[in-house]
């Protein structure tokens, strides 16, 4: 009996003992900020990909070799390849043809209600030179879903 006080009157001042210290602890701790992700067309977060599909409904426009120089809280930038099918003389008989561009994600927002996750909402894809026929130097999808 003894002995059962003993070792209870020592748990109870080694909780008394670790109390503090892990309130004080979790007290000086500051909320980290929400992770930034790109929602793909199967609705995955991702953080610097590779590579990202743009034309969901029949994927004849992606980008990749994406090399991201910056991702943050309210911008992130790369550069790789648009990679485009001509859809000549239709899309399943097309060829693809890559091009060198620069991306910019930006305008976040909370996703999927995860305090944790802010999804990018606009994705813009700016050539440098070539650009595919009938496009404009600088594309803007809006990613939202």
């Amino acid at each position: 009996m003894a002995k059962t006080a003993i070792l209870v009157c020592a748990g109870t001042a080694l909780a008394a003992i670790a109390a503090p210290s892990s309130a004080s602890a979790s007290a000086n701790s500051r909320p980290q900020s929400p992770n930034r992700v790109v929602v793909d067309c199967f609705f995955h977060a991702q953080v610097r990909p590779a590579s990202f599909l743009i034309a969901c409904a029949d994927g004849n426009n992606y980008l990749s070799n994406l090399r991201w120089s910056q991702w943050g809280p309210d911008a992130a930038t790369a550069t790789g390849q648009d990679v485009v099918n001509d859809c000549k003389p239709y899309c399943a008989a097309g060829k693809f043809h890559s091009y060198p561009a620069q991306i910019r994600l930006d305008r976040a927002r909370q996703w999927n209600g995860k305090s944790r996750e802010w999804q990018y909402g606009r994705l813009t894809v700016t050539y440098p030179g070539t650009r595919p026929a009938d496009t404009p130097q600088t594309m803007t999808y809006n990613l939202w879903s």
